[in-house]
């Protein structure tokens, strides 16, 4: 993320803690949008794109439970298209990883 950061600064998007809703709870480095019992709703909107991320929690019975993640983007002009078509790649591997890492005990 620190190198994210670094790299689209000069573009006007997001870094800072003080540009990322601080009136909000935040997971992360993401403000929590909404919450319930198996949803949670975390997300950004920026003057290039909006970003949500929602995780849901399904239970599977006998003590198993499935962890989701849905990413969704809406661009608003080319720098955001051209962003997410940088991240994209890097989104299929972290977005996995996290939730592996979720899973562990």
């Amino acid at each position: 993320m620190t190198l994210r950061n670094v790299m689209v600064r000069p573009f006007g998007l997001k870094t800072r803690d003080e540009d990322l809703a601080p009136e909000l709870e935040r997971k992360g480095m993401f403000p929590v949008l909404s919450q319930s019992g198996q949803r949670m709703v975390l997300g950004l909107d920026d003057h290039h794109l909006d970003f949500r991320l929602l995780v849901e929690l399904t239970e599977l019975g006998g003590g198993r439970q499935e962890v989701s993640a849905t990413t969704l983007v809406k661009p608003h002009n080319w720098l955001g298209r051209t962003y997410l078509t940088i991240v994209l790649p890097f989104h299929r591997i972290i977005v996995p990883a996290m939730l592996a890492r979720a899973a562990k005990p």
